[in-house]
């Protein structure tokens, strides 16, 4: 039977692919943006934030706290790494999000499964002016060009079978066929470049359509299905040491950390409630990674929190940046 040995949440917003020196480069994306979105549901311009807040984070945007939070935040992430070489999975269950990469709204499915042998990842398009921060971006995004995993098709297959058998309804992806135009994204090369140390280990990516209405899970439904795919992990029949990693989020693009900060403590305590019951409205934009989170809560409910990590990365004075959030949870800790 397989088992999860390992649940790991982990940010993987763009500047933990920076350095400090080059996060102002992506705060300029900022200053000229029109629809910044707010955990009330508001949609708003930067100037209009700036002039809502007084400037108040001014003092957090600037290098000495950039080089603060990013030898934090990368602390954290060679700590999840470490554990995640301890623990020695079998196989690596990644849940993450689309944004443009393997589906489009030709095919959008609230809920996917990637279950092909191998694992492509899509070639990020690049261009003469795309700005030098992008490119170590992409290539933290393994999509720098097409990079080849190793996926756990069996596996995967069956979990795909045991969730339909529950009522779950899942589309199924077995192939790429031009990986140019699409194919595995973001969420998933960036925990296998950063947290994977070289290592082939095989993977499963599971895809919640996080962004692109109509078809957007509800938080309840989000952790309902983390809980059933839980259940189908370990009905497997082969003996497979299972991590289970959310990927992405939190707050972005504006801050907030009462929101992220409300999460991690749902999730360390267990409060599937709380988790559940994360209004919508501030789950949209970036912030609708959190969905990601929140399904891994489901399918590692009972596991106790080993240590968790959060940074909030203010990179302008009207406050936009991302929270970032690391965490650990596994059967044995105490």
């Amino acid at each position: 039977m397989a088992e999860i040995v390992l649940g790991i949440a982990t940010s993987h917003g763009p500047l933990l692919s920076l350095d400090a020196a080059q996060w102002k480069d992506r705060a300029a994306v900022d200053y000229r943006n029109d629809r910044l979105n707010l955990s009330d549901g508001r949609w708003i311009t930067y100037d209009a934030l700036l002039a809502e807040v007084g400037g108040r984070y001014a003092s957090e945007a600037t290098l000495a706290q950039f080089e603060k939070r990013e030898a934090a935040s990368q602390r954290a992430l060679d700590r999840i790494a470490a554990d995640l070489a301890a623990a020695k999975p079998d196989v690596v269950v990644i849940i993450g999000d689309d944004q443009d990469e393997l589906f489009s709204t030709a095919n959008m499915p609230a809920l996917a499964i990637y279950y092909g042998e191998e694992i492509r990842t899509k070639k990020w398009p690049i261009a003469p002016t795309t700005p030098v921060y992008r490119l170590e971006v992409v290539k933290g995004y393994a999509m720098d060009r097409v990079h080849v995993f190793p996926g756990a098709a069996r596996f995967a297959g069956f979990l795909i079978r045991s969730l339909v058998a529950d009522a779950i309804d899942i589309a199924a992806v077995a192939t790429i066929e031009d990986p140019l135009k699409a194919g595995i994204g973001h969420a998933y090369g960036f925990v296998v470049n950063r947290l994977f140390g070289g290592r082939s280990i095989p993977i499963v990516p599971v895809l919640i359509n996080t962004f692109h209405g109509p078809n957007v899970p509800t938080p309840a439904r989000c952790y309902d299905f983390g809980v059933a795919l839980r259940k189908a992990i370990e009905a497997s029949p082969e003996n497979l040491r299972v991590a289970v990693v959310a990927s992405g989020g939190l707050s972005h693009f504006v801050v907030d950390e009462a929101l992220d900060r409300r999460v991690l403590a749902a999730m360390c305590s267990g409060d599937r409630d709380s988790l559940r019951g994360l209004p919508v409205e501030a789950l949209n934009s970036g912030s609708s990674e959190i969905r990601n989170w929140i399904a891994v809560a489901g399918a590692i409910a009972g596991m106790t929190n080993r240590w968790t990590e959060y940074q909030p990365l203010y990179r302008t004075p009207a406050g936009t940046g991302i929270g970032v959030g690391f965490g650990v949870w596994d059967p044995g800790a105490v």
